[in-house]
């Protein structure tokens, strides 16, 4: 049975807000939730890295600890959803979840919150399948069309992976590796190996 799993490349992510904006788009996400993120580290300074954040559909999700109404499952392929039905919007999982996953739309000039909104992996909840209730509430069901998130199929760089967590997490290993091999392996000798161009170039060694 696969675990469907998120992974985001540090190295490759170029912020360049393709994810965020992918998953808006598909899900026609309201206003002033944003199921999907970009926290970016030293930004402007040497060593800057960007990395996309969700709901990281946790082995062991906090938020389904202390959801006091138990308004969080889990799917077959261990996605951690939410029936908004269910939801009395009491704000404990946005406290218990270290991703800042779980969002609640301001509703009222008091900041009254409505029904919690999250990442669902583009596997919609717990209507029918492709139903107007299921996309009006949770967004469109890719999963369940055999596709995989928005966000993930949309990256450029492919910094964001998606998908059962072995395959992505070899994936992600062999990145890894291969990076440890030295500079020439994003250089131009890499890209234009045996070119005649290159072989008159100071400091290119063919």
């Amino acid at each position: 049975m696969a675990r469907m799993k998120f992974i985001c490349d540090a190295e490759r992510c170029i912020e360049c807000n393709g994810c965020t904006t992918a998953c808006k788009n598909e899900h026609e996400v309201p206003w002033g939730v944003n199921r999907r993120r970009l926290v970016t580290v030293n930004d402007g300074v040497p060593g800057e890295r960007s990395i996309s954040v969700a709901c990281m559909h946790c082995t062991d999700a906090p938020c389904m600890a202390v959801c006091p109404v138990d308004c969080f499952y889990r799917t077959e392929d261990q996605i951690v959803l939410h029936d908004k039905d269910l939801c009395i919007g009491c704000g404990y999982c946005f406290y218990a979840c270290p991703f800042g996953a779980p969002q609640f739309p301001q509703a009222g000039a008091f900041g009254l919150r409505g029904k919690m909104d999250k990442c669902t992996y583009c596997a919609g909840g717990p209507e029918e399948n492709h139903s107007v209730e299921e996309f009006r509430k949770y967004g469109r069901n890719r999963i369940a069309e055999g596709k995989l998130p928005a966000c993930a199929e949309m990256c450029s760089t492919k910094a964001l992976l998606a998908g059962d967590a072995p395959v992505i997490t070899t994936i992600y290993k062999t990145r890894v590796v291969t990076r440890g091999k030295g500079d020439e392996i994003w250089g131009w000798a890499m890209a234009y190996g045996g070119s005649a161009k290159l072989k008159d170039q100071p400091g290119v060694t063919l």
